[in-house]
């Protein structure tokens, strides 16, 4: 009988690098958060303009890209806490019963309504093939094949596949921009918190610790 398959096994990156997602296949992954815009209070004009604008984005690019709209509870404890910490310091009776009330709203009003807060984000891909060419199939940290490179040495190999990838992510933030987008890379820390959130839903009230291997 096999053996069974751990969690792990069924996760398809391998290590999270200087900001790089460095899949099992050797595929590599960058991550930008995204700012929304409210497309309805826009001027007709202005309507016009970002959809130019990202159309002309999409025509500049020659890889492929993919959106993730991750939506994720909204802790309300820590306002929750200064709520009530607030309400101990007022001089005032009227001022503290006025605070215990408004928090005690609060509560209920989450208590019946899930408060929701949608991150966007975009993927850019980088697969090394042998010839230096790049394969254009991804997916959100998908299984978009690709052959390991030429580069001498692991390293030089990781730094020279890295300014690749970086390169194509200033193409897509500057192109995003022109769509009145504002977009910047995550770092480690973030890469790793989000791809724990993107595993472990059940856990996405509670913080995480992060830990150095």
């Amino acid at each position: 009988m096999p053996a069974p398959k751990t969690t792990q096994s069924f996760v398809p990156v391998k290590e999270v690098r200087n900001g790089v997602v460095i899949l099992k296949n050797d595929g590599y992954r960058g991550i930008l958060m995204c700012s929304s815009i409210n497309f309805a209070l826009k001027g007709e004009d202005e309507q016009q303009g970002v959809v130019q604008g990202f159309q002309s984005f999409l025509n500049t690019l020659d890889f492929s890209v993919e959106i993730v709209i991750h939506s994720r509870k909204t802790d309300i404890r820590p306002y929750l806490a200064l709520l009530e910490s607030r309400a101990g310091t007022q001089t005032t009776e009227l001022m503290k019963l006025q605070l215990r009330e408004y928090e005690q709203f609060i509560r209920n009003f989450i208590d019946t309504n899930d408060i929701m807060t949608k991150m966007f984000y975009v993927i850019v891909p980088y697969a090394p093939s042998a010839g230096g060419e790049v394969a254009s199939a991804i997916s959100f940290l998908g299984r978009g094949g690709a052959k390991k490179s030429g580069s001498t040495g692991p390293e030089a190999s990781f730094e020279e596949h890295r300014v690749q990838l970086e390169q194509r992510m200033a193409l897509v933030v500057s192109g995003l921009g022109s769509s009145g987008v504002r977009a910047v890379p995550l770092g480690t820390e973030e890469i790793i918190e989000l791809l724990y959130r993107s595993f472990n839903l059940s856990e996405l009230e509670n913080p995480i610790r992060l830990t150095n291997a």
